[in-house]
């Protein structure tokens, strides 16, 4: 995993954590992704767990770092339905209590908003609303959620086609 920072342009990442219902929702897309094996040869997805500081650590010290990252999760904002999929500002991220599984926690949102003002990296935050979390382990995603997957695979899919550094 580590090589793929240092080689491709685009790096995507699925952050969550499976095992508590819908926040295993990025790492689900990851999957989709794989599965169509139509990613541009300048770009790799990750499914990285609940492990996206320690990724987003590595490349605040890279040299060369990627031209884009874009970061898929779950979220909850409210006004928006379950399963709908959205995407968030670096500057929006809330920060969440210490025990969510999330990149919506410091130091993450630091170190997002570090590569945002002082890099010439593209970040991209995108999430689907998720219709809650378990307060014990509970894997499986909601149907709402679930659907959301496919639809969320392919907008990653069009902004990379529509990426002219890509093509």
């Amino acid at each position: 995993m580590i090589e793929l920072i240092h080689e491709k342009e685009t790096l995507i990442f699925g952050c969550g954590n499976p095992l508590f219902g819908d926040d295993g929702f990025g790492p689900e897309v990851i999957r989709y992704l794989e599965q169509a094996g139509t990613l541009p040869p300048q770009a790799a997805c990750l499914d990285v767990g609940t492990s996206i500081r320690d990724l987003l650590f590595d490349i605040l010290l890279l040299e060369n770092k990627p031209a884009q990252i874009i970061i898929i999760d779950a979220a909850d904002k409210p006004g928006k339905e379950p399963g709908e999929i959205f995407e968030i500002d670096v500057d929006e991220v809330a920060v969440q209590k210490a025990g969510d599984f999330s990149l919506h926690q410091f130091p993450t949102t630091n170190m997002l908003k570090e590569l945002k003002e002082h890099t010439d990296m593209r970040v991209s935050i995108l999430v689907v609303q998720i219709t809650g979390l378990p307060e014990e382990v509970d894997p499986g995603l909601s149907a709402p959620v679930s659907a959301a997957v496919p639809k969320m695979g392919l907008q990653v899919l069009d902004m990379l086609s529509s990426d002219s550094t890509l093509s």
